[in-house]
């Protein structure tokens, strides 16, 4: 049987798709684009199955139960059980299969509240992730639990991208559950649409690290060729809720009122990663955020109906 050279587990998401893309036009090997239409990762015999079936040199695992601040609030339990479910599946499977490596997707949300700013790597098993994530980032932080043993058990390569907000087209813009862009987005194009106010969770002050899916995938594709272990991925650089709406009413072009609703939870208030190692690859983001907004906004106008929500 033929071993593909690459497998990417949630291929259809928003990181999936610039990943498969990015893969694909950068290496002439095969890419295995799995979605959860094609193997349900929470059923261990459907994944091991899958897996044995392509065989994969390199997997990509990217696929979670990922919800926004409110849903993951809502959900802790939820969302542990199925990302432990998911990951342990994964892991496993690959071992099963050959592979020499595994890039999982981590989190910032394994991170603290009490980590010194800009958070490292080294940091991660420091204090307890923050409690409105807790069920997803415990889920995750098992998963570089796992990791880490069949590294040492099995000598399985492995990297753990500590991924910072992502964005992009092929989101799910979600305005009550959803993360920080694609809700901003959605409700905006919606305001657009129908000429109303954009209303806001919270005061804007939170500051966060946004990175663009496209540049996201570009990180993935170096990490994977060179380097072990757990990793930020991010931009390095922060910027407040408040300025982020600035830029997206910019880049819609949006004209009327907008109003904060500061009955509503801000989640962390500030969000600092120091990226030394994905420098080191030599990584850079390829967009500005204003361009990647930009992208993004003018992707989701033109996909309305049929974009994830």
């Amino acid at each position: 049987m033929q071993r593909a050279e690459f497998l990417v587990t949630g291929a259809s998401g928003l990181l999936g798709h610039a990943l498969v893309n990015e893969l694909r036009s950068a290496s002439g090997g095969e890419v295995v684009a799995l979605t959860s239409r094609d193997v349900d990762l929470t059923d261990y015999e459907a994944t091991r199955q899958a897996f044995e079936r392509h065989r994969p040199a390199v997997v990509f695992h990217l696929a979670a139960r990922v919800s926004g601040l409110m849903g993951n609030i809502k959900a802790q339990g939820q969302a542990y059980l199925d990302n432990t479910r998911m990951n342990t599946n994964v892991v496993e499977a690959a071992r099963l299969a050959g592979a020499t490596k595994i890039v999982a997707m981590g989190s910032t949300a394994i991170y603290s509240d009490v980590v010194r700013l800009p958070m490292t790597e080294e940091q991660i098993w420091d204090g307890a992730p923050h409690h409105s994530e807790s069920g997803y980032a415990h889920a995750k932080r098992g998963m570089l639990a796992h990791l880490e043993s069949y590294r040492d058990q099995y000598g399985l390569d492995y990297a753990y991208c500590i991924s910072t907000n992502l964005f992009g087209p092929h989101d799910k813009f979600d305005e009550q559950h959803g993360h920080v862009i694609p809700s901003l987005m959605s409700k905006f194009l919606r305001a657009n649409q129908q000429g109303s106010a954009v209303t806001i969770w919270g005061t804007g002050t939170p500051q966060r690290d946004f990175l663009y899916a496209k540049d996201a995938a570009l990180a993935l594709r170096m990490i994977a060729e060179g380097f072990t272990g757990p990793i930020n991925m991010a931009t390095g650089t922060a910027i407040s809720i408040a300025d982020t709406v600035k830029l997206i009413t910019e880049v819609s072009g949006f004209k009327g009122p907008v109003e904060w609703d500061r009955t509503k939870p801000d989640g962390q208030k500030l969000r600092q990663y120091d990226v030394s190692k994905l420098q080191g690859l030599g990584f850079r983001p390829r967009y500005t955020l204003r361009d990647a907004l930009l992208e993004t906004y003018e992707w989701l106008a033109a996909h309305a109906a049929v974009a994830r929500r």
